[in-house]
C-alpha cells in the first residue's frame, strides 16, 4: 500500500516538472506592453529632473546613476552636468569622479566621445571645481 502510494506521488510529481508542449507554445507567444515610447528629449528631460530634485540625497544620485549608466547608451551633457549638480549640492566629491570614470568607461572603444563630453563639461567642472580622473593622475592606475 505504502510502495503504491509512493509511486503514485512520485510520477505525480514528475509529470508536474515536466515541460508541456502547449506550455512552452504559450510562453513564446507573450504580448510585449503597447505603450508609449519615450522620446530622446523626453529621456534627456526626466533625467535631468531628476538629478535637479533640490531635496536629493546620495542614494538617490547612486540609484540614478546606475539606472541611467545600466541603459545601453552614453549619457547626453546636459544630464551629466545636472549629475555633477548633484554631487556638488551634496559636497561629494568623490561620487562626481565616479560619474566621470562611469562615463568613460561606457564610452568603451569610441575614443571620441568621452573627450567630446569632457569638452562640453569643461565650463561647469571649472565652475564647480570638480577635477578630471585625468587631472587627478587616476586614470592610468
Amino acid at each position: 500500500m505504502l510502495r503504491a502510494a509512493v509511486q503514485l506521488s512520485f510520477s505525480g510529481v514528475r509529470s508536474l516538472t515536466r515541460t508541456q508542449p502547449w506550455c512552452q507554445a504559450l510562453l513564446a507567444s507573450r504580448c510585449y506592453s503597447h505603450g508609449k515610447q519615450e522620446t530622446d528629449e523626453e529621456f534627456d528631460a526626466r533625467w535631468v529632473t531628476y538629478f535637479n530634485k533640490p531635496d536629493i540625497d546620495a542614494w538617490e544620485l547612486r540609484k540614478g546613476m546606475n539606472t541611467l549608466i545600466g541603459y545601453d547608451l552614453v549619457p547626453e551633457p546636459k544630464i551629466l552636468e545636472a549629475a555633477l549638480r548633484a554631487c556638488r549640492r551634496l559636497n561629494d566629491l568623490a561620487s562626481a569622479i565616479r560619474i566621470l570614470e562611469a562615463v568613460k568607461d561606457k564610452s568603451g572603444p569610441h575614443k571620441d566621445i568621452y573627450p567630446y563630453l569632457i569638452q562640453e563639461l569643461q565650463p561647469t567642472l571649472h565652475e564647480l571645481s570638480i577635477p578630471t580622473p585625468e587631472e587627478l593622475g587616476i586614470d592610468k592606475v
